[in-house]
């Protein structure tokens, strides 16, 4: 398998790095990420009981929403959401052709 490369505007050899992962333990669904989305990758869903159990929060914060995932095929591999997250919670990677 090869990585997907492409040029920077310069000829320099760029490497997109594509969404694979949002934590939803770290996400407070602020909505930032949501909004600099160009291509309708992530949705805003409620916090799932699985996710309170694995957490420190507390019962009252059950209907806590957060992002998800909706569409990764979608993802132009632009970063934007990872740049406004205030916690962190994206990891990416190189798509393997």
């Amino acid at each position: 398998m090869s990585t997907i490369t492409g040029r920077t505007r310069g000829g320099d050899e760029w490497i997109p790095q594509f969404v694979s992962f949002l934590d939803p333990r770290k996400c407070i669904g602020c909505g930032r990420c949501y909004k600099v989305c160009p291509r309708n990758v992530l949705d805003l869903v409620e916090r799932s009981e699985e996710l309170l159990a694995d957490s420190d929060e507390d019962a009252d914060d059950d209907e806590m929403m957060v992002m998800t995932i909706a569409n990764a095929s979608d993802c132009i591999g632009c970063g934007s959401c990872g740049r406004v997250c205030p916690k962190n919670c994206y990891t990416y990677s190189a798509a393997e052709t």
